[in-house]
Order: structure tokens, then C-alpha cells, then sequence
């Protein structure tokens, strides 16, 4: 190893701190994705970018993002675009639905749900489609 450690006592102080609590992947990305899913009202996509990037592994990072993040994608989105309208308010409607629906996108929602979430919070569309 670079650092001058032998792999094997690495491995064992690694076992040891998580055999006591001290080291939990799950727990680590379970509090990434609730603040990303709550506070920031990220997509999954966004989510799962972040959690790769801080070295989760992708199966606990999925199990993780199915838990916490349900079927409210949408719900999510909407909540956001909700938020960030006001900011939009003296552009022409096809720039304010533009700058929105790209906000969301980068936020991680996926490019339906974000068109659909500025569509409504614009009230460019009475149905909700």
C-alpha cells in the first residue's frame, strides 16, 4: 500500500471498527439520501450520482435509494418547482418553463417529471398533464 500499512492489518482494523459500529456504508448513505430526498428535494438520479461519488457501493446505494425514495419523484419535483417560480416571475413563460424545468433536470428529476412539475407550477397547464 502507499501509505506503508500491510493490507492485512488494514483489513483487520477495518473489521474491527465496523464489527463496533464505528464504520456502516448503509447508515452513511442512508443519511446522504434523506437530506438529498428531504432537504434538497434531489431526483433519484441526482441521488445516485452523489452516493457513486462519495464511494458507495451501487447495490447499497440502490437498496438504499428504493427505500428512501418511493414513487414521489413527482411529488418531489413539484414541491421544488413550487419553491423556485417565484424567482421566475418577470421572464416571458417559455423562458421562466425553460430555466425551471432545467433547474429540476440538473437537480437530478428525470426530464418528463421536471417538464411536468414547471408546467405546473407555471399553471401553463390546467390538467396537471
Amino acid at each position: 500500500m502507499r501509505a506503508g500499512f500491510d493490507a492485512g492489518e488494514v483489513g483487520e482494523v477495518l473489521d474491527r471498527l465496523e464489527g463496533v459500529g464505528l464504520i456502516d456504508d448503509e447508515a452513511f448513505a442512508r443519511q446522504v439520501a434523506e437530506h438529498a430526498f428531504g432537504t434538497k428535494k434531489a431526483g433519484r438520479r441526482a441521488v445516485s450520482v452523489a452516493l457513486a461519488a462519495k464511494g458507495v457501493a451501487p447495490a447499497t446505494a440502490a437498496a438504499v435509494i428504493d427505500e428512501l425514495g418511493g414513487d414521489d419523484e413527482q411529488g418531489r419535483a413539484d414541491e421544488l418547482a413550487t419553491q423556485r417560480v417565484t424567482r421566475l416571475g418577470g421572464l416571458p413563460p417559455e423562458k421562466a418553463f425553460a430555466r425551471l424545468s432545467a433547474f429540476l433536470m440538473r437537480r437530478g428529476h428525470a426530464p418528463g417529471v421536471a417538464r411536468a412539475a414547471a408546467k405546473r407550477a407555471l399553471a401553463l397547464d390546467a390538467d396537471g398533464d
